[in-house]
């Protein structure tokens, strides 16, 4: 591994416009509760949102039919307004993973193939109104490895609207600790397709930070929608690294210095049955290294300096009951590697590395969809960065690149089942062509990038 490794209440009237135009969302039941609505109103195969659960989100998840308890503060204020059902949700995933070719016991990096996970993922969720105006999204999630809860995607905002030249304007300030997790569109990184893949296999190889922040920074910003077309966000971000005070994990860059600005805009049109969104975001980190080289950060003053900048685009298109949903990003990365450098963590003292992601999801009505997915990472070769090498770890075979690449191309195909609409079961096949920059032997110990596909299958439980 390398230092670089990894969404005001709305009327009832917009409700029923929204459910029109039939597409699935981040799908939590205390929603449902909460609304009185069933999960296709804002998901297709969640975690799709439609366009009333983009919606939803944008105006801080309030829209709510349930009985409230209210108390009066004087003066007709409310000081109390909360409905009397908690927003409690629960979510369980299990799944099954084969890898073409099992990693060698022995090697430092063993798993044994065709594995179980029961659970591959158990999550407790706080979503829903928290008072008039503000509502959360809140996920503590257990995980196997390394067999405790932890916070996980978090998503507080307040949202108001006003009247700005002449059109209506969605308004709101968003406290979260993933960057694009306050996005409500799938095709940028916390909500980016695939929804769910193996903790088992190999991934997507080396990928530009923006992708690898989450549950290591917290932020907070503003965000706007204009006339339901213009939208807008400014947030900065710190580092915030629960159970590691000093330092990030191993695979992502390292501690945050001062602030990290992130932006977004966003165009959207519906036209007939057609909808499509374009848009562009990024991020700018100054950082400080983990010390994973062959030196001591005491023995530099300097930083690291990451600069994200990405466009993407989000199609859909009604056929009947069904609909097809296109989605892509691709993302630039500039990175200048003055301390990693000084401490003998990199080869090079500038790179660059890039990503692109493509997916499209038919949907058979609210029950059935099939996906088809690519990825193609590629940058500058840097035979230290991506040698496979953590300090004085010995490399694994199947994680380093012999030609000191990080590119990697690879494809997923996806077959998913809804019985119910809180339960997801499925198929997933992903395929690599090429891994860390090359078809075969690209460790150096003999293995081939279709050594990696994998085969994975899954449940997806949600009450």
């Amino acid at each position: 591994m390398s230092i670089l490794s990894r969404s005001i209440a709305l009327g009832l009237g917009l409700s029923a416009a929204a459910l029109g135009f039939s597409q699935s969302a981040w799908a939590v039941p205390s929603f449902a509760r909460q609304t009185g609505l069933a999960c296709a109103a804002c998901h297709t195969t969640y975690p799709e949102l439609t366009s009333f659960g983009r919606l939803f989100k944008l105006n801080g998840y309030t829209l709510t039919g349930l009985q409230q308890v209210q108390a009066s503060a004087g003066g007709g204020m409310p000081a109390l307004k909360i409905n009397e059902i908690p927003p409690f949700s629960a979510m369980f995933q299990t799944s099954y993973s084969n890898v073409g070719k099992a990693r060698p016991q022995g090697s430092g990096d063993y798993v044994q193939n065709n594995t179980i996970q029961f659970p591959r993922q158990m999550s407790f969720f706080f979503a829903g109104e928290m008072s008039p105006h503000m509502g959360s999204f809140i996920q503590f999630t257990y995980e196997p490895s390394p067999d405790h809860f932890t916070i996980d995607n978090t998503d507080i905002r307040y949202a108001n609207h006003a009247t700005f030249g002449g059109d209506d304007l969605i308004y709101g300030l968003d406290l979260n600790n993933n960057p694009t997790v306050e996005d409500v569109w799938q095709d940028t990184p916390a909500w980016g397709f695939p929804f769910i893949h193996s903790s088992i296999g190999y991934g997507f190889g080396y990928s530009p930070q923006i992708f690898n922040l989450g549950q290591t920074v917290a932020g907070l910003g503003g965000y706007a929608m204009w006339d339901d077309t213009v939208y807008a966000d400014v947030s900065v971000y710190r580092s915030e690294q629960p159970g590691s005070p000093t330092r990030l994990p191993t695979d992502t860059p390292a501690l945050v210095n001062g602030v990290a600005p992130y932006w977004r805009l966003a165009l959207q049109h519906n036209f007939g049955p057609n909808y499509l969104e374009v848009g562009t975001y990024g991020i700018y980190l100054n950082a400080t290294p983990a010390s994973n080289g062959g030196g001591s950060l005491s023995s530099t003053s300097a930083t690291d300096a990451y600069l994200d900048t990405g466009i993407d685009a989000q199609y859909e298109r009604q056929f009947g009951d069904n609909s097809l949903v296109v989605r892509g990003t691709y993302v630039h990365e500039n990175q200048t590697l003055d301390a990693s450098h000084a401490i003998g963590a990199v080869s090079n003292t500038s790179d660059t590395l890039n990503t692109v992601r493509l997916n499209g999801t038919y949907h058979f009505g609210d029950s059935k969809s099939v996906s088809l997915g690519y990825f193609n990472n590629w940058g500058s070769s840097d035979a230290l960065l991506y040698s496979g090498n953590v300090g004085s770890l010995t490399v694994k075979p199947g994680s380093g690149s012999l030609s000191g690449s990080p590119d990697t191309t690879g494809y997923l195909l996806q077959a998913a089942y809804l019985p119910w609409q809180n339960i997801q079961v499925g198929v997933q096949y992903t395929g690599y062509t090429k891994f860390n920059g090359a078809s075969s032997n690209y460790d150096g110990a003999g293995r081939s990038a279709s050594d990696n596909n994998t085969v994975f299958l899954y449940g997806w439980f949600m009450w």
